[in-house]
């Protein structure tokens, strides 16, 4: 991609070259959420940590493979987005800082509307990705991670028990499958690259892993090891699609 081939540039001409731009937009996930907790007016509430992110741990790699590149990042997830909602911020949280590459991912949140979202969605995201090119950044769709399909004991608070058999329930009536495979025909059409990191924890889960294990919420946020995941899948993305 020609992001690599700017952080190639940049790392060898420090002084002439416009620091390399990644942009990254999606939900949670993106944005760096990971447990939950109640308030005390008993409302959940996320602990958030951009810097454990996986958008921050794509830098940490960039910069071990181009040290002098200096890549700037860009984090424009919101928790609880959705792609529909990602394409109206998209101009100003996104493409105003003139992205090299963007990365867009969505579906976690699309997949509780179920059927009535499934329209919706995909053509956010087909907006997306048409308005990121004409825009001059290249693109990568990455598929999200596997939610809970159960409400796990370790959840006791009222609020987070509520939130998890919410979602599992959803993943077990197959909508989170349906999404991710209707957001991979979009990308066939719009000739986007996929960074399927949904397939990698299919692969997992098949392997006898418990996704739950995997989640710092028990809900649908990945633990901190779990981002590092992402990052090298969409650094190896960025190098098979030239």
């Amino acid at each position: 991609m020609q992001i690599l081939k700017k952080c190639q540039r940049k790392n060898g001409n420090i002084y002439g070259d416009r620091q390399p731009v990644i942009a990254f937009t999606g939900d949670s996930v993106t944005q760096g959420c990971f447990e939950l907790y109640v308030k005390p007016d008993g409302n959940a509430e996320t602990v958030f940590n951009a810097m454990e992110s996986y958008s921050q741990k794509v830098k940490e790699l960039l910069a071990m493979l181009y040290p002098a590149a200096n890549v700037t990042i860009v984090n424009a997830g919101i928790s609880g987005n959705r792609a529909p909602v990602g394409f109206d911020r998209l101009q100003e949280d996104v493409l105003s800082f003139r992205p090299d590459l963007t990365v867009v991912c969505y579906g976690l949140n699309d997949s509780n509307q179920k059927a009535e979202g499934l329209e919706e969605y995909t053509t956010a995201l087909r907006n997306i990705f048409r308005a990121v090119r004409r825009a001059g950044s290249e693109v990568i769709f990455m598929t999200p991670n596997m939610a809970t399909d159960r409400v796990d004991p370790a959840l006791t608070e009222a609020p987070i028990a509520a939130a998890a058999a919410h979602v599992s329930a959803t993943v077990r009536e197959g909508w989170l499958d349906t999404y991710v495979k209707a957001a991979r025909q979009v990308c066939a059409e719009e000739q986007v690259p996929v960074c399927d990191c949904y397939a990698l924890w299919q692969t997992m889960q098949a392997g006898g892993v418990d996704v739950t294990s995997l989640l710092s919420n028990k809900i649908n946020h990945p633990t901190r090891e779990m981002h590092w995941l992402f990052a090298y899948e969409l650094v190896k993305t960025m190098f098979e699609n030239p």
